[in-house]
């Protein structure tokens, strides 16, 4: 092997010109300089393709027991490895940048999601430039780099068509290509999609057979093609990461009637079947216990009769979900098989970024964006059976119940979010590479974690972990590389020490044994009460002789017990997961939680053309009073089309023109819209159209009187009977003169949706009304002004 004459530590490499003979003339014999060449990693480094799935249990894919049948998973572990103790950090956000950068989730900023960061450092969602991802070392090794799919680790206040773009994949972090979504979950009928940095369309419709785990596929297929065609010498890094399965669960039809009837016994039964089946693959020890169903979640006995086939259905459509997602992932598999280079492929393929998710309540939604705004009462039982046929449809945005969760993390306690019990945290790994695992369709039983794939990666890549990364004197990396467990399937596991938290529900690992409290319930986005910190009870596990935390030995250990939280602090207080924030609410309010925001004051203007504008790019109108004023000109043919729209068909509202009128429509969740129309056309010329809420006050969600004006004088009226308090959508977004994604009312099409005149100008103010019904051009220079 030629030894590699490239110092790698300090990255970019420096560019380092040898002395020598200079000649006067070229053409001068003794002329001589070395030729050009390509920066390559070490010489035999493999190319590598991290799969990460979303929001899946550990017991739900058929490759650990569970009932979803992933044959492509299955196929990969038989000639690979599963490693049944890996583990994430109980959410989304925060494991992605913990695997991506090798450290802690506290230690990148990522304490949780960024919609909740604060301006504590482990909970900013800023990443320091002290901890480059492992996709920028390996670009700077010579690595061609891509990712696919969801990323949740933009800050909000930079996720908006302006940037700044130092955290998005294809700027700061390392990937020369990126396609797919900004933010926790997409619609995968109809997404809002980036190229790079640049907002891009589905290449087609739901009814020309458009999903997007299948157009991932795709892109990331051409992709490793066109690198492996045009750079054959060059590993790749690519990164797979559909935003399946979670929810909106949505898959077709026929993908969900494979399971029709399979999960008619309930979830109860269901966690007994996956149990026995994941003995009798050897993928928990013989002697391990089912862990008991905690009062919290009901009984499958209790459920009303009447709500079991829908119950049924959200399962079936989950598993089909899953089912597809692994069928896709095994497609980009195929193509790298074909290209002949699996051998030296290393693949992870990680099935959850963490637990199976409750955040569907105990009935499950038709539309989650329901609970999420503490209105879930809103989808009653009759409400659930009069669409049984639509879950997974594009006409849903759909999320199965709690049980279902819990059932498909067998054989653990509890789920996403639960960053105590291994329900939150366990997830099931396969690892696939021939030319560097021989025990084909091996066990691995050592206690691993997201933030050693990096190091991993770096140790089989022959690289060493960065000093200095554009010119910045980098941390250590805190994980510890799996790959002495490789060839090892004995050795002694070297990543013994691990902290979890997550909104307060926290815990440690240290060799074997595990000090865990739960502090709150994912279930319960509102309201509710939670217990001191202080008044937390902590739980003892012996993880040698109880593999799924059923044996609690507080009680009898209280000593070994008091030990393990001390050295919970002490972890806490070296990755800045101090102080401990299970603030909720509070922390979805950007002033009170100390993070950047784009919008200030009570009055945000807009111009035609602005589009994809997140719901943190957006003054909010929600629980307030309002009003929308837009300065138009009106074609001879009459106005047609949108003005300003916010979210879409599952929560939001829009000012637009239909049949040359005026309209103001607000829907709420799907299930309830509010139109107010104008009582004539407005005619052809220069106009201002303005729509006022009189929001009614009193509390939250609550209803409003609307007015329209034609330049300022009344055109009509009408009334919003109640409005979405938190959130309209965690997709859909704000467009000016169009609507992107899916439309708020069904009197245009998104296609259809642009404006037909010209939109000069659009204002939205909040609070109280201190305006004429016109706006003057100097009142709107003042205001563009002070946003400066």
């Amino acid at each position: 092997m030629i030894p590699d004459r490239h110092a790698r530590a300090m990255l970019p490499i420096p560019d380092i010109q040898a002395p020598g003979l200079t000649t006067y003339d070229a053409k001068d014999p003794a002329t001589s300089f070395l030729p050009i060449e390509p920066l390559l990693p070490p010489e035999g480094a493999p190319n590598v393709l991290i799969v990460l799935l979303d929001d899946v249990g550990f017991g739900a894919s058929s490759a650990f027991g569970g009932p979803c049948d992933t044959p492509n998973a299955d196929k990969l572990a038989a000639g690979g490895l599963k490693y049944n103790r890996f583990h994430t950090t109980a959410l989304c956000a925060p494991t992605r940048q913990a695997m991506l950068t090798g450290r802690n989730h506290h230690s990148v900023g990522m304490g949780s999601i960024t919609e909740t960061a604060t301006s504590a450092p482990g909970n900013s969602s800023v990443r320091p430039n002290t901890k480059a991802p492992l996709a920028m070392t390996l670009k700077l090794n010579g690595y061609s780099t891509a990712q696919f799919g969801k990323c949740h680790e933009v800050p909000v206040w930079q996720s908006s068509p302006m940037g700044p773009f130092d955290a998005w994949p294809s700027a700061g972090g390392g990937f020369e290509t990126f396609y797919g979504f900004i933010g926790g979950e997409n619609n995968q009928w109809e997404p809002a999609l980036y190229d790079g940095t640049t907002p891009v369309e589905p290449p087609a419709t739901p009814e020309e057979g458009y999903h997007l785990t299948e157009d991932l596929a795709d892109r990331a297929v051409s992709w490793i093609r066109t690198q492996k065609a045009l750079m054959p010498d060059r590993p790749f890094f690519a990164y797979f990461a559909p935003g399946a399965t979670h929810a909106p669960h949505h898959v077709p039809q026929e993908w969900a009637d494979k399971y029709k009837g399979k999960f008619a016994d309930g979830w109860d039964a269901q966690r007994e079947k996956t149990f026995a089946r994941q003995k009798e693959l050897g993928v928990i020890p013989a002697g391990t216990e089912l862990t008991p169903r905690h009062a919290e979640i009901p009984a499958w006995a209790d459920m009303p009769a009447e709500l079991k086939p829908v119950l049924e259905r959200e399962m079936e459509v989950y598993a089909g979900f899953l089912e597809h997602t692994d069928y896709h992932v095994g497609r980009v598999i195929d193509a790298i098989e074909d290209l002949g280079v699996l051998d030296n492929t290393i693949i992870y393929y990680i099935i959850g970024d963490n637990g199976a998710s409750a955040e569907g309540t105990m009935n499950g939604a038709f539309n989650e964006m329901a609970n999420f705004n503490g209105m879930a009462a809103l989808e009653t039982p009759e409400f659930m059976r009069s669409k049984i046929d639509e879950f997974g449809s594009p006409t849903s945005y759909n999320h199965y119940a709690v049980g279902w969760a819990w059932a498909m993390n067998a054989p653990f306690q509890w789920t996403k979010q639960v960053a105590s019990h291994w329900g939150g945290t366990r997830n099931g790994t396969i690892v696939h590479w021939p030319n560097g695992i021989e025990d084909k369709g091996g066990l691995r039983t050592q206690f691993t974690h997201c933030i050693d794939v990096a190091p991993t990666i770096l140790e089989a890549a022959g690289l060493p972990e960065p000093t200095v990364v554009n010119g910045v004197q980098q941390s250590p990396i805190e994980g510890t590389s799996m790959l002495y467990s490789f060839s090892q399937a004995a050795a002694a596991e070297r990543h013994d020490l691990q902290y979890f938290e997550m909104f307060g529900n926290r815990g440690v690992y240290f060799k074997g044994l595990s000090a865990v409290t739960k502090h709150r319930t994912p279930w319960q986005m509102v309201g509710g009460t939670v217990p001191a910190f202080d008044d937390d009870v902590w739980e003892l596990y012996n993880g040698a002789v109880d593999y799924s935390q059923a044996r609690n030995l507080a009680a009898e250990q209280p000593d070994k017990l008091h030990e393990l939280q001390r050295l919970w602090l002490i972890e806490a207080v070296k990755y800045n997961v101090l102080p401990i924030d299970d603030r909720t609410a509070e922390r979805l309010n950007a002033e009170m939680a100390g993070r950047p925001t784009l919008i200030r004051g009570n009055s945000q203007l807009f111009y035609s053309g602005m589009g994809r504008l997140s719901e943190n790019s957006v003054i909010s109108i929600k629980n307030k009073s309002f009003s929308v004023t837009a300065e138009i000109d009106v074609p001879e043919a009459g106005a047609e089309g949108v003005v300003i729209a916010q979210g879409g068909r599952f929560g939001g509202w829009a000012f637009y023109f239909s049949a040359g009128k005026a309209k103001f429509v607000y829907n709420v969740l799907g299930i309830h819209s509010f139109t107010t129309s104008a009582d004539a056309p407005l005619q052809a010329g220069k106009h201002q159209a303005r729509m006022e809420f009189a929001y009614d006050g009193g509390g939250l969600a609550k209803g409003g009187d609307v007015t329209l004006y034609y330049d300022g004088v009344l055109a009509g009226t009408g009334r919003v009977g109640a409005t979405q308090p938190l959130i309209f959508s965690a997709d859909e977004t704000t467009d000016v003169g169009f609507e992107s994604g899916t439309a708020v009312s069904p009197d245009y099409a998104p296609q259809t949706s642009r404006f037909s005149g010209k939109i000069h100008w659009v204002q939205i103010d909040t609070g109280e009304d201190d305006h004429d019904h016109l706006i003057d051009g100097d009142e709107r220079l003042r205001i563009a002004m002070a946003r400066q």
